[in-house]
């Protein structure tokens, strides 16, 4: 195992090459720019191959080209980026080609602040692209060490369920720098949980069953397969087609393989003090999540039942988790709130939800632990303008 002082970035390069990724296509942009520059170097070393694409949408267009012809694939932006990938996302997913998508958030809407982090893309992640019909995966780690994991574990749900899967990190974890361990063999890698899953070649004919299947190999233009890949309604042959009935099948597939699948992944949550029904449960995802587990281990020492959950699977939703009727607190890296509109939809009946947001730096422990007391008290939170927000 070697240890190094690092960034996310690299944590997430290593990851990729961990899992098996020999191509890289990207633009740069704030704060994906230095995975980009890691790619350049390392994918050369291992014999793989990095490109400078002229935009982001010909980026992921690349990525798409590359995975079609056989290999691991993956790309990397921002948030003004990751809007610009919205069509190619939607021929990847309707083409079900497997390949690993970053997206380190940063404050917007638009370019907003390049250096500061801001989680304003959890709904975007979901539908990244037009039309509906289809169902995303995304991970967000919370950590470096766990960035790299978090690519790992893309690039195998990637393979498995023959489409692309989203890492969304923010500008915290990419850039800042920590203590990372990589490993350096198979057995490490077993150690540390690591699941990696080879790249297959559909032989056909099948290559669009109209079921939930998964663990099908992911179409491969050339080597002999004589596959056919469109990003129209396709037949179970991959032909182009204009048929509703062919189109429900189609859809069905891009929503039950995964939905009807998520135990695979569905293990992607933290819970801490949870065992003993808390009065309050504080909800959140990325680098939000360590200092709400702070807050909340000194809420307990001062004698307050507060739980945390941190999400790491953010889609599909993990509704099963919010089968406690409680008082919630959401923390996000924004202003408008997102991720706390699906724990309203989630919680069961006559739990009461709030939302505390800030964005383009962290939330203090101060205004945490405030605004832990106030909600188990039944105390108005306060609304200090564009200080802070609070529901």
């Amino acid at each position: 195992m070697k240890r190094f002082l690092e960034t996310g970035n690299f944590a997430i390069t290593e990851g990729a090459i961990l899992a098996g990724c020999r191509f890289f296509a990207g633009y740069p942009i704030t704060p994906a720019t230095e995975l980009a520059e890691a790619m350049s170097l390392r994918l050369p070393q291992e014999g793989g191959v990095y490109l400078q694409a002229e935009d982001e949408c010909a980026a992921m267009h690349m990525c798409i080209g590359a995975a079609l012809g056989g290999m691991k694939a993956m790309t990397a932006t921002s948030g003004p980026g990751f809007i610009l990938y919205a069509d190619p996302y939607g021929w990847a997913i309707g083409c079900e080609t497997p390949l690993v998508v970053l997206n380190s958030g940063r404050v917007g809407p638009v370019s907003g602040i390049t250096g500061a982090p801001g989680q304003g893309e959890f709904y975007l992640t979901r539908y990244p692209t037009q039309g509906g019909n289809f169902e995303t995966i995304v991970l967000a780690p919370n950590s470096a060490q766990e960035c790299m994991a978090m690519t790992v574990e893309a690039f195998y749900l990637a393979e498995r369920f023959r489409m692309p899967v989203t890492v969304l990190a923010d500008q915290l974890i990419t850039d800042g720098f920590e203590d990372i361990s990589v490993p350096e063999n198979d057995g490490e890698m077993k150690e540390m949980s690591f699941r990696v899953w080879p790249r297959k070649i559909n032989q056909g004919p099948k290559f669009y069953p109209p079921s939930d299947e998964i663990d099908i190999a992911p179409v491969v233009l050339g080597h002999n397969t004589g596959a056919l890949c469109s990003d129209w309604t396709p037949t179970e042959e991959g032909y182009d087609i204009e048929e509703v009935e062919a189109h429900h099948k189609h859809a069905y597939r891009l929503i039950y393989k995964v939905r009807n699948h998520r135990d695979l992944f569905s293990h992607h949550y933290d819970k801490k003090f949870m065992s003993d029904d808390p009065d309050l449960i504080v909800v959140s995802f990325g680098t939000p999540s360590r200092v709400v587990n702070s807050a909340v281990a000194k809420a307990r020492s001062q004698g307050l039942k507060v739980g945390a959950l941190r999400l790491i699977n953010l889609w599909p939703f993990p509704d099963e988790l919010f089968t406690a009727r409680s008082k919630y607190l959401v923390v996000e890296l924004n202003w408008d709130g997102q991720l706390v509109r699906e724990v309203q939809r989630a919680v069961p009946k006559d739990s009461k939800v709030h939302f505390l947001g800030i964005c383009g730096d962290l939330p203090t422990m101060h205004d945490l632990l405030t605004t832990f007391e106030k909600i188990i008290k039944n105390e108005p939170l306060s609304r200090r303008g564009w200080e802070l927000e609070a529901w």
